[in-house]
């Protein structure tokens, strides 16, 4: 692929997944500038990866593989901790949204920072309303694996919601 078509192939597809890319990130960042260090992490891979993405998965599904992965592996080489929490600050960058809706949004994602790496992109691709089959094929699991995690980890979370009440 040419250096000029792989720019343009590569700008349309941030372009166009900018919200996916951030979504991810902001459910990994510990604060702004983690947030910022992990788009740009995530921009490189999708770059590098890029050459060798055959089409096999939908682009949406290969960035989801592609962030998570991104996100993991720097959490794991920066050494964060898992007790840090997500900045709400952050919760602007991805829906500017006042009133009740954007506090219930800042809520919800208060709640799925204190998720385990995995259990926050199950919730998160499940929230973009990804299917069973594609979460799976992004996390290696089975469709019922899927299945079965989603439900313990939403019962998490009404949980969770419950007792912070």
């Amino acid at each position: 692929m040419a250096t000029s078509e792989k720019e343009s192939r590569f700008l349309t597809i941030v372009n166009d997944n900018r919200r996916l890319i951030y979504k991810v990130c902001y459910m990994y960042a510990t604060d702004h500038d983690h947030f910022q260090d992990l788009y740009q992490e995530i921009l490189a891979n999708i770059w590098e990866g890029l050459g060798s993405f055959r089409g096999d998965a939908s682009v949406s599904t290969w960035l989801y593989r592609t962030a998570i992965n991104t996100c993991v592996t720097f959490y794991r080489r920066h050494n964060t901790h898992a007790s840090e929490m997500t900045s709400l600050d952050l919760a602007g960058e991805l829906q500017a949204d006042d009133g009740t809706h954007g506090e219930q949004l800042r809520e919800m994602y208060r709640l799925i920072s204190r998720l385990g790496k995995l259990d926050k992109a199950i919730i998160l691709m499940w929230l973009d309303e990804r299917s069973y089959d594609e979460i799976a094929e992004v996390t290696g699991f089975t469709r019922n694996n899927v299945a079965t995690r989603l439900r313990r980890i939403k019962q998490r979370l009404v949980d969770s919601n419950a007792n912070d009440e």
